[in-house]
């Protein structure tokens, strides 16, 4: 990693936390374990997502372990986990920023991968694991996402992203102060840059508890990103609907013909049901995506925050 001349590079470790009390003091351990011989300083930034259990008191108390490099800040609820850690970006003072999840599935020692891969030449890179460690439906829903995140990010490993990724702060410096209710951390560095790589890490077994993450709720968050972060829902609508015109020319060309070659019309009730629910069934799919659209509109022009601090540890501008 280059830095200013003298200076050591910093780090920013954001990690989101969601009913996590029974590992946020093994992730502080083990974080600070693998980066005490480093040769550059960082910080832990531990965001609090609204958690029902004792998640808070267990930052409160890593901070107050390691009060010059653990931060602790909390939200006023559940926002998700990429509001989230637009929250803890926010708060960063590194010029490389890395991110993971809390469950520790991604040791922390390999973060020092990441750091490498990104002195290759690279804006962002993601930590591709060895071997997926979930369920089946979890795996099948997080290719759902990888899927509509390619059609989000336009860039060939968009199917090799994860929640353990790092990057250079200037990419997400220009959005920052991105408003909405909806956010998504890939989409927004898909903005800033083109150059981004992978590297190999280790995935272990999750320490404690169950996935925060439900099939529904990964489709749900592909859904929602599309529709963010893209235009593609309307141009399906348009070849839907385009497509649909053809087809009643179709129809239209045959009818007539049959009428003047064979001198009658096309009987049945069922043919002419069955067509106009063909239409209306394309008609309110093609209205349903263009609902959603100035739904987002509609929600973005209220001002609505992507999240609100309740509380932090300290003054994240302390050194």
């Amino acid at each position: 990693m280059s830095a200013a001349a003298g200076q050591r590079p910093r780090v920013s470790i954001v990690v989101p936390v969601y009913n996590s009390a029974s590992i946020v003091a093994a992730l502080s351990d083990e974080v600070h374990a693998a980066l005490a011989g480093a040769p550059w300083s960082f910080e832990l930034i531990l965001v609090n997502d609204g958690s029902r259990d004792g998640s808070w008191h267990q930052v409160v108390a890593a901070a107050q372990r390691h009060p010059s490099t653990v931060l602790g800040v909390s939200l006023m609820r559940n926002y998700g986990q990429h509001n989230a850690l637009l929250a803890g970006i926010q708060h960063a003072r590194g010029e490389i920023i890395v991110t993971m999840d809390d469950d520790l599935q991604h040791p922390p020692a390999e973060i020092d991968k990441l750091l490498g891969a990104l002195d290759q030449g690279c804006d962002v890179v993601y930590g591709v694991p060895d071997q997926e460690r979930h369920g089946v439906w979890r795996n099948l829903a997080s290719q759902i996402t990888k899927l509509a995140l390619r059609a989000v990010m336009r860039i060939e490993i968009a199917d090799q992203t994860s929640a353990f990724r790092a990057f250079r702060r200037q990419v997400v410096q220009a959005h920052l102060q991105f408003n909405g209710p909806f956010v998504d951390i890939d989409a927004l560095l898909a903005w800033g840059t083109s150059r981004f790589g992978t590297v190999q890490v280790r995935h272990v077994e999750r320490r404690d508890g169950v996935s925060n993450y439900t099939f529904a709720g990964l489709v749900s968050h592909a859904l929602k990103m599309i529709t963010a972060f893209s235009t593609l829902p309307l141009r399906v609508a348009t070849v839907t609907g385009f497509v649909f015109m053809i087809f009643s020319v179709g129809v239209l060309v045959w009818v007539l013909g049959r009428y003047f070659v064979e001198g009658e019309s096309v009987p049945g009730f069922p043919f002419l049901a069955s067509i106009i629910g063909l239409f209306s069934g394309a008609q309110l799919f093609a209205m349903g995506i263009m609902g959603e659209y100035l739904a987002k509109i509609h929600l973005r022009s209220m001002g609505r925050p992507a999240s609100v601090v309740r509380e932090r540890t300290r003054d994240f501008a302390d050194p």
